[in-house]
């Protein structure tokens, strides 16, 4: 635990519910001072009373953004550790998902988290330390049918980290990337729903059928995680004095990043379509 005068300050986008909500309880036990952003502040009243300083974080409006980092620079005059956590799945077959949505996506995925962290690191810079945590996915090592533009936002957020790692390292800034699996949130209805919304009529009904069966099982099973699993992670990059640069979570998600990196490309492509469709 950190003494309130040595405490560090913290940013938390998508902190309204699931990873980014357990992410600002834990890191509160930790003793970091921290600041909860999201779209929907009202659902932020539980950690605002535990001690989070809430914040209103459009993630897809810079000026939002720019008024969030300055709102905490102007209080703290630092901030320590940044978790980009917004984020959400859009999914769809590539056909028939409008551009406007695949836009929509980059925008809060990427694009987001990138202004963030433009906004962030001057300041990291000029200390010489700092933190940036980009909460990805599996998602970002793996792909499904029906999931073209969401995995797409995830590679893009994987290689951005990468080279971010490399670029700030000088500085004494650590880049970790935390891929999530299955997990117990709101966003496996979000992305149940776009998928039969977009394509669960068509040439793809059938595929977005047997997907959302899937998906509501491995819901419900053992291979899904929690979000305090997830924010255990982002604790772990944000206090350790030499950090992982990515780490999966559950178990279940190490067992399918594990699997990417030993199947061919052929391989992989009949196992996601066994386990995902049962084809």
């Amino acid at each position: 635990m950190m003494s309130a005068q040595n405490a560090r300050v913290a940013l938390v986008t998508g902190a309204s519910s699931g990873i980014g909500e357990a992410t600002v309880e834990r890191l509160l036990a930790q003793g970091f001072i921290v600041y909860a952003g999201a779209r929907r502040v009202e659902r932020m009243a539980a950690i605002e009373q535990r001690g989070a300083h809430t914040l209103a974080l459009d993630v897809t409006d810079d000026d939002s953004m720019t008024d969030a980092v300055g709102q905490i620079l102007r209080e703290r005059a630092r901030i320590d550790v940044l978790v980009n956590n917004a984020g959400y799945g859009s999914y769809g077959s590539v056909e028939e998902v409008p551009l406007e949505e695949a836009r929509r996506q980059f925008e809060v995925n990427v694009f987001g988290l990138a202004r963030l962290t433009q906004l962030v690191l001057p300041g990291m810079r000029e200390r010489r330390t700092g933190r940036i945590i980009n909460v990805s996915s599996i998602g970002g090592r793996i792909y499904e049918p029906l999931g073209a533009w969401y995995h797409a936002t995830k590679f893009a957020v994987e290689g951005l980290s990468d080279s971010l790692r490399l670029e700030v390292a000088p500085f004494g800034i650590a880049v970790t990337i935390i891929q999530p699996g299955p997990i117990r949130t709101e966003w496996n209805s979000i992305a149940r729903d776009s998928m039969t919304a977009v394509s669960g009529e068509g040439p793809y009904a059938g595929v977005a059928r047997r997907m959302r069966a899937t998906y509501e099982r491995i819901d419900g099973g053992r291979a899904a995680g929690t979000p305090e699993q997830v924010a255990e992670a982002i604790v772990r990059a944000a206090t350790a004095r030499k950090p992982k640069t990515r780490e999966a979570v559950p178990a279940s998600a190490k067992t399918v990043v594990g699997a990417r990196r030993l199947l061919s490309d052929r391989a992989m492509d009949r196992l996601m379509k066994r386990v995902l469709t049962g084809d």
